[in-house]
């Protein structure tokens, strides 16, 4: 396959040689691993370059249904900028004293019209969803899943889904000309906004960039706040939240995790790789969401990751993945291991390849909650 950027791969081949990973765990000896964690954290904010004034979260519980012993609260609370962020939360029917608590993080999926009914089991749900669930998540609301088995869990929107997505009045008219020759609610409605989305993500992280902060900053800062939903609610344990998701949600995983102490394991799915071996052909495969410019210099995807050793973290692979190469998936791995091996930790990475393409199935739902039972449940 020839190279995205043509003769050029050359050139990007030379800057991705200069790039030492200097922050990285196995750069060198570090005085102690908090030292390390701080440094490297504070690098990566920096490069984040979100730092939005504080508001208060004036949270609302918006419905609260029971579905299968599982009780389902619609909440929202109130963003810095753009729409008050919707979340999902849901826990057993019964239970007593507090419960660990899991932030599930929905993917990408080329889908922005939703984000946190990806994940959760509602009623009605449009054919398009279901059809979604069933090619990545084998027909599962996963969030409900886990809810039974004795979690709290929150689906937050994060930025640019669902509740949190722009509307479609703020577009251009050129880019919604379409949308007004359909049903709102139609399945091919759906489809028409998430393809506008999908061909408006060049023009924000361009306004994003020039303006001087990330998109996966301000992603960072929605999930940041989620957590901070989680814990003021009386039946979580604060001290057991762990967080997870495919894909996108994956990104998300490694940042939240990585850069939030109060998550305690985690479980990335379906993202994982080197920086080296995404610039041949996987760069194009990728939203701009995931992009931190200059971080490579410092951190490769792994490091990133690593940010959240010694702690438990599970990385699940697709051994035929199309956004990654296997090698680069392997090498991620490796570097995984090493890290947590030179922290004495090694029992608490665990790096599981599945066969089959980009997905979160049941058997990699199940082996992910055995996780999250193993280190956040009590024994």
């Amino acid at each position: 396959m020839k190279p995205i950027i043509g003769e050029y791969h050359a050139l990007a081949q030379w800057a991705m040689q200069q790039c030492e990973f200097s922050l990285s765990y196995l750069s060198r000896e570090w005085p102690d691993i908090e030292t390390w964690k701080a440094t490297a954290r504070s690098k990566v904010l920096e490069l984040l370059s979100y730092n939005p004034p504080e508001v208060p979260l004036n949270p609302r519980v918006e419905k609260v249904v029971e579905r299968d012993g599982v009780i389902v609260e619609l909440v929202s609370y109130d963003q810095p900028f753009g729409p008050r962020t919707e979340g999902y939360l849901l826990y057993p029917a019964r239970r007593s004293g507090r419960l660990p608590g899991v932030v599930a993080l929905h993917d990408h999926g080329g889908f922005k019209f939703y984000g946190k009914e990806k994940l959760v089991g509602l009623d009605d749900e449009p054919i398009v969803l279901r059809e979604f669930k069933r090619d990545l998540y084998g027909g599962r609301s996963w969030a409900n899943e886990l809810a039974k088995r004795g979690y709290v869990v929150f689906v937050p929107d994060v930025f640019l889904w669902g509740s949190r997505k722009m509307a479609v009045a703020s577009f251009p008219d050129a880019f919604v000309k379409k949308m007004s020759q359909l049903e709102s609610d139609s399945s091919e409605y759906i489809k028409a906004y998430n393809a506008m989305a999908g061909q408006y993500e060049t023009h924000i992280a361009k306004v994003l960039f020039l303006a001087g902060t990330t998109w996966p900053g301000i992603a960072l800062y929605d999930d940041r706040r989620a957590v901070d939903y989680l814990v003021s609610r009386d039946e979580v344990d604060p001290d057991r939240l762990g967080c997870g998701g495919l894909s996108g949600g994956g990104f998300r995983t490694i940042m939240l995790a990585g850069l939030d102490p109060r998550i305690k394991c985690a479980v990335c799915v379906g993202f994982m790789s080197t920086y080296q071996e995404m610039i041949a052909d996987k760069a194009a495969s990728h939203t701009w969401m995931i992009h931190i410019p200059h971080l490579s210099k410092y951190l490769d995807m792994p490091d990133l990751a690593s940010l959240h050793a010694p702690l438990p973290f599970m990385c699940q692979y697709d051994e035929d993945d199309a956004l990654w190469t296997l090698e680069g998936q392997r090498e991620a791995d490796r570097k995984l291991q090493a890290v947590y091996s030179k922290m004495g930790r090694a029992s608490a990475y665990s790096g599981k390849f599945y066969p089959g393409p980009h997905k979160f199935d049941v058997n990699m739902q199940e082996d992910a909650f055995d996780w999250f039972d193993r280190w956040l449940k009590d024994t």
